[in-house]
Protein backbone atom coordinates (compact mmCIF):
# COMPACT_ATOMS: atom_id res chain seq x y z
CA UNK A 1 0.00 0.00 0.00
CA UNK A 2 2.69 2.49 0.99
CA UNK A 3 4.55 1.94 -2.31
CA UNK A 4 1.54 2.69 -4.53
CA UNK A 5 0.49 5.75 -2.55
CA UNK A 6 4.02 6.68 -1.42
CA UNK A 7 3.26 7.13 2.24
CA UNK A 8 6.36 8.13 4.21
CA UNK A 9 7.15 6.55 7.55
CA UNK A 10 8.05 8.68 10.54
CA UNK A 11 11.50 7.10 10.52
CA UNK A 12 12.06 8.11 6.88
CA UNK A 13 10.93 11.69 7.47
CA UNK A 14 13.03 12.02 10.61
CA UNK A 15 16.09 10.69 8.76
CA UNK A 16 15.50 13.35 6.09
CA UNK A 17 15.31 16.05 8.77
CA UNK A 18 11.60 16.61 8.26
CA UNK A 19 8.70 16.67 10.70
CA UNK A 20 5.14 15.86 9.62
CA UNK A 21 2.23 18.06 10.63
CA UNK A 22 0.33 14.97 11.75
CA UNK A 23 0.93 11.25 12.34
CA UNK A 24 -1.68 8.95 10.79
CA UNK A 25 -2.30 6.09 13.23
CA UNK A 26 -3.51 3.34 10.90
CA UNK A 27 -4.60 0.79 13.51
CA UNK A 28 -4.76 -3.00 13.33
CA UNK A 29 -7.91 -3.17 11.19
CA UNK A 30 -6.68 -0.52 8.76
CA UNK A 31 -3.37 -2.34 8.40
CA UNK A 32 -4.43 -5.98 8.16
CA UNK A 33 -8.14 -6.28 7.32
CA UNK A 34 -8.67 -6.27 3.54
CA UNK A 35 -11.91 -4.30 3.75
CA UNK A 36 -10.51 -1.74 6.20
CA UNK A 37 -7.41 -1.24 4.02
CA UNK A 38 -9.72 0.45 1.50
CA UNK A 39 -10.68 2.99 4.18
CA UNK A 40 -6.99 3.58 4.90
CA UNK A 41 -6.26 4.18 1.22
CA UNK A 42 -9.23 6.53 0.79
CA UNK A 43 -8.11 8.63 3.78
CA UNK A 44 -4.52 8.75 2.49
CA UNK A 45 -5.78 9.94 -0.91
CA UNK A 46 -7.71 12.75 0.78
CA UNK A 47 -4.67 13.78 2.87
CA UNK A 48 -2.53 13.85 -0.26
CA UNK A 49 -5.09 15.91 -2.19
CA UNK A 50 -5.19 18.40 0.68
CA UNK A 51 -1.36 18.44 0.64
CA UNK A 52 -1.18 17.58 4.32
CA UNK A 53 2.29 16.73 5.61
CA UNK A 54 1.78 13.37 7.32
CA UNK A 55 3.57 10.13 8.10
CA UNK A 56 2.77 6.68 9.46
CA UNK A 57 4.75 4.65 11.99
CA UNK A 58 4.75 1.60 9.70
CA UNK A 59 6.25 -1.46 11.38
CA UNK A 60 6.89 0.62 14.52
CA UNK A 61 3.14 0.92 15.11
CA UNK A 62 1.65 -1.66 17.47
CA UNK A 63 -1.89 -2.23 18.72
CA UNK A 64 -3.01 0.54 21.08
CA UNK A 65 -4.05 -2.13 23.57
CA UNK A 66 -7.77 -1.32 23.35
CA UNK A 67 -8.96 -4.94 22.81
CA UNK A 68 -6.76 -6.18 25.68
CA UNK A 69 -8.13 -3.53 28.04
CA UNK A 70 -11.76 -4.15 27.08
CA UNK A 71 -11.25 -7.88 27.54
CA UNK A 72 -9.96 -7.23 31.05
CA UNK A 73 -6.21 -7.68 30.56
CA UNK A 74 -4.99 -4.39 32.04
CA UNK A 75 -1.40 -5.68 32.29
CA UNK A 76 -1.18 -6.40 28.56
CA UNK A 77 -2.81 -3.05 27.77
CA UNK A 78 -0.23 -1.15 29.80
CA UNK A 79 2.62 -3.08 28.16
CA UNK A 80 1.33 -2.25 24.67
CA UNK A 81 0.59 1.36 25.59
CA UNK A 82 3.98 2.02 27.19
CA UNK A 83 5.76 0.60 24.14
CA UNK A 84 3.77 2.90 21.82
CA UNK A 85 4.28 5.93 24.06
CA UNK A 86 8.07 5.40 24.07
CA UNK A 87 8.12 5.35 20.27
CA UNK A 88 5.79 8.34 19.87
CA UNK A 89 7.75 10.39 22.40
CA UNK A 90 11.07 9.47 20.80
CA UNK A 91 9.78 11.09 17.59
CA UNK A 92 8.33 14.02 19.60
CA UNK A 93 4.87 13.38 18.14
CA UNK A 94 2.32 16.08 18.99
CA UNK A 95 -0.69 15.41 16.75
CA UNK A 96 -2.29 12.08 15.77
CA UNK A 97 -5.22 11.34 13.45
CA UNK A 98 -6.83 7.90 13.15
CA UNK A 99 -9.68 6.28 11.18
CA UNK A 100 -10.53 3.99 14.12
CA UNK A 101 -12.65 5.32 17.03
CA UNK A 102 -11.20 2.61 19.28
CA UNK A 103 -7.64 3.83 18.67
CA UNK A 104 -8.92 7.43 18.92
CA UNK A 105 -10.55 6.87 22.31
CA UNK A 106 -7.60 4.94 23.77
CA UNK A 107 -4.90 7.35 22.55
CA UNK A 108 -6.93 10.41 23.58
CA UNK A 109 -8.35 9.34 26.93
CA UNK A 110 -6.27 6.49 28.31
CA UNK A 111 -2.69 7.19 27.22
CA UNK A 112 -2.39 10.46 29.24
CA UNK A 113 -2.50 8.61 32.58
CA UNK A 114 0.48 6.58 31.36
CA UNK A 115 2.37 9.71 30.27
CA UNK A 116 1.32 9.81 26.61
CA UNK A 117 -0.10 13.26 25.92
CA UNK A 118 -1.03 14.03 22.31
CA UNK A 119 -3.61 15.98 20.35
CA UNK A 120 -5.75 13.15 18.94
CA UNK A 121 -8.38 13.57 16.22
CA UNK A 122 -10.76 11.17 14.53
CA UNK A 123 -10.50 11.32 10.76
CA UNK A 124 -13.98 12.83 10.41
CA UNK A 125 -12.92 15.73 12.66
CA UNK A 126 -9.68 16.19 10.73
CA UNK A 127 -11.39 16.05 7.33
CA UNK A 128 -13.95 18.62 8.53
CA UNK A 129 -11.09 20.93 9.55
CA UNK A 130 -9.55 20.52 6.07
CA UNK A 131 -12.86 21.39 4.42
CA UNK A 132 -13.50 24.32 6.77
CA UNK A 133 -10.04 25.75 6.06
CA UNK A 134 -10.44 25.35 2.29
CA UNK A 135 -7.59 22.85 1.92
CA UNK A 136 -10.07 20.27 0.66
CA UNK A 137 -13.29 20.70 -1.27
CA UNK A 138 -15.74 18.04 -2.33
CA UNK A 139 -17.86 17.68 -5.44
CA UNK A 140 -20.78 15.64 -4.18
CA UNK A 141 -22.81 15.56 -7.39
CA UNK A 142 -22.65 11.81 -7.91
CA UNK A 143 -24.53 11.30 -4.63
CA UNK A 144 -27.40 13.65 -5.54
CA UNK A 145 -30.71 11.91 -4.93
CA UNK A 146 -29.07 9.18 -2.84
CA UNK A 147 -30.26 8.48 0.67
CA UNK A 148 -27.57 7.96 3.31
CA UNK A 149 -27.99 6.93 6.93
CA UNK A 150 -25.12 7.27 9.41
CA UNK A 151 -24.34 4.76 12.15
CA UNK A 152 -22.68 6.43 15.14
CA UNK A 153 -19.67 4.45 16.40
CA UNK A 154 -19.92 4.10 20.20
CA UNK A 155 -16.36 5.28 20.87
CA UNK A 156 -16.78 8.30 18.61
CA UNK A 157 -20.30 9.31 19.62
CA UNK A 158 -21.34 8.47 23.14
CA UNK A 159 -17.80 8.08 24.50
CA UNK A 160 -16.39 11.30 22.99
CA UNK A 161 -19.48 13.33 21.97
CA UNK A 162 -18.39 13.63 18.32
CA UNK A 163 -21.71 13.69 16.47
CA UNK A 164 -21.64 16.66 14.11
CA UNK A 165 -18.30 16.26 12.27
CA UNK A 166 -19.32 13.09 10.38
CA UNK A 167 -22.75 14.52 9.59
CA UNK A 168 -21.27 17.80 8.36
CA UNK A 169 -19.11 15.80 5.94
CA UNK A 170 -22.09 13.79 4.67
CA UNK A 171 -24.04 17.02 4.08
CA UNK A 172 -21.30 18.06 1.60
CA UNK A 173 -22.22 15.12 -0.64
CA UNK A 174 -25.56 16.60 -1.79
CA UNK A 175 -27.25 13.43 -0.54
CA UNK A 176 -30.26 13.13 1.75
CA UNK A 177 -29.14 12.29 5.28
CA UNK A 178 -31.82 10.14 6.91
CA UNK A 179 -31.40 9.45 10.63
CA UNK A 180 -32.22 6.15 12.30
CA UNK A 181 -34.66 6.20 15.22
CA UNK A 182 -31.78 5.47 17.57
CA UNK A 183 -28.95 7.86 16.72
CA UNK A 184 -26.43 10.25 18.29
CA UNK A 185 -26.49 9.96 22.12
CA UNK A 186 -29.26 7.35 21.82
CA UNK A 187 -27.39 5.29 19.20
CA UNK A 188 -27.25 1.50 19.30
CA UNK A 189 -23.94 -0.38 19.33
CA UNK A 190 -23.15 -2.51 16.26
CA UNK A 191 -21.88 -5.24 18.58
CA UNK A 192 -18.15 -5.09 17.83
CA UNK A 193 -16.90 -2.89 20.70
CA UNK A 194 -15.48 -4.07 24.00
CA UNK A 195 -13.34 -6.72 22.23
CA UNK A 196 -16.55 -8.45 21.06
CA UNK A 197 -15.23 -8.21 17.48
CA UNK A 198 -12.98 -11.19 18.15
CA UNK A 199 -15.47 -13.69 19.55
CA UNK A 200 -18.78 -15.28 18.69
CA UNK A 201 -21.85 -13.60 20.25
CA UNK A 202 -23.60 -15.19 23.19
CA UNK A 203 -26.83 -17.03 22.51
CA UNK A 204 -29.88 -14.80 22.27
CA UNK A 205 -32.91 -14.06 20.14
CA UNK A 206 -30.97 -11.97 17.62
CA UNK A 207 -27.41 -10.78 16.98
CA UNK A 208 -27.08 -7.09 17.83
CA UNK A 209 -25.60 -6.21 14.42
CA UNK A 210 -28.76 -7.62 12.78
CA UNK A 211 -30.91 -5.46 15.05
CA UNK A 212 -28.85 -2.40 14.12
CA UNK A 213 -28.88 -3.24 10.40
CA UNK A 214 -32.68 -3.56 10.52
CA UNK A 215 -32.87 -0.07 12.04
CA UNK A 216 -30.65 1.24 9.24
CA UNK A 217 -32.72 -0.48 6.55
CA UNK A 218 -35.91 1.08 7.95
CA UNK A 219 -34.65 4.42 6.60
CA UNK A 220 -34.57 2.82 3.10
CA UNK A 221 -31.00 3.96 2.43
CA UNK A 222 -28.87 3.58 -0.66
CA UNK A 223 -25.79 3.82 1.56
CA UNK A 224 -25.07 3.06 5.23
CA UNK A 225 -22.19 5.33 6.25
CA UNK A 226 -19.83 4.45 9.07
CA UNK A 227 -16.80 6.03 10.72
CA UNK A 228 -15.21 2.89 12.15
CA UNK A 229 -13.71 -0.25 10.57
CA UNK A 230 -15.35 -2.47 13.19
CA UNK A 231 -18.79 -0.93 12.58
CA UNK A 232 -18.18 -1.29 8.84
CA UNK A 233 -17.66 -5.04 9.23
CA UNK A 234 -20.72 -5.53 11.44
CA UNK A 235 -23.04 -3.48 9.24
CA UNK A 236 -21.71 -5.16 6.07
CA UNK A 237 -22.37 -8.59 7.64
CA UNK A 238 -25.86 -7.43 8.62
CA UNK A 239 -26.65 -6.26 5.08
CA UNK A 240 -25.44 -9.61 3.71
CA UNK A 241 -27.58 -11.45 6.27
CA UNK A 242 -30.59 -9.48 5.01
CA UNK A 243 -29.54 -10.23 1.38
CA UNK A 244 -29.55 -6.52 0.55
CA UNK A 245 -25.91 -6.18 -0.58
CA UNK A 246 -26.88 -5.42 -4.20
CA UNK A 247 -29.11 -2.47 -3.25
CA UNK A 248 -27.49 -1.14 -0.04
CA UNK A 249 -23.78 -0.33 0.19
CA UNK A 250 -21.73 0.19 3.37
CA UNK A 251 -18.95 2.80 3.15
CA UNK A 252 -16.74 4.74 5.51
CA UNK A 253 -17.16 8.51 5.25
CA UNK A 254 -13.58 8.83 3.94
CA UNK A 255 -14.46 6.47 1.08
CA UNK A 256 -17.53 8.53 0.19
CA UNK A 257 -15.51 11.74 0.11
CA UNK A 258 -12.79 10.09 -1.97
CA UNK A 259 -15.41 8.73 -4.38
CA UNK A 260 -17.02 12.17 -4.66
CA UNK A 261 -13.68 13.55 -5.77
CA UNK A 262 -12.11 16.65 -4.34
CA UNK A 263 -11.72 19.76 -6.48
Amino acid sequence: MSDALQVPTLAEMTAAGQKPEVVFWVGCAGSFDDRAKKITKAFVQLLQKAEVSFAVLGTEESCTGDPAKRAGNEFLFQMQAMSNIQILDAYEVKKIVTTCPHCFNTLKNEYPELGGNYEVMHHTEFLKSLLDSGKLSVAGGQFKGKKITFHDPCYLGRANKVYEAPRDLLQKLDAELSEMKRCKSNGLCCGAGGAQMFKEPEKGNKDINIERTEEALETQPDIIATGCPFCNTMMTDGVKHKEKETSVKVYDIAELLAQAGSL
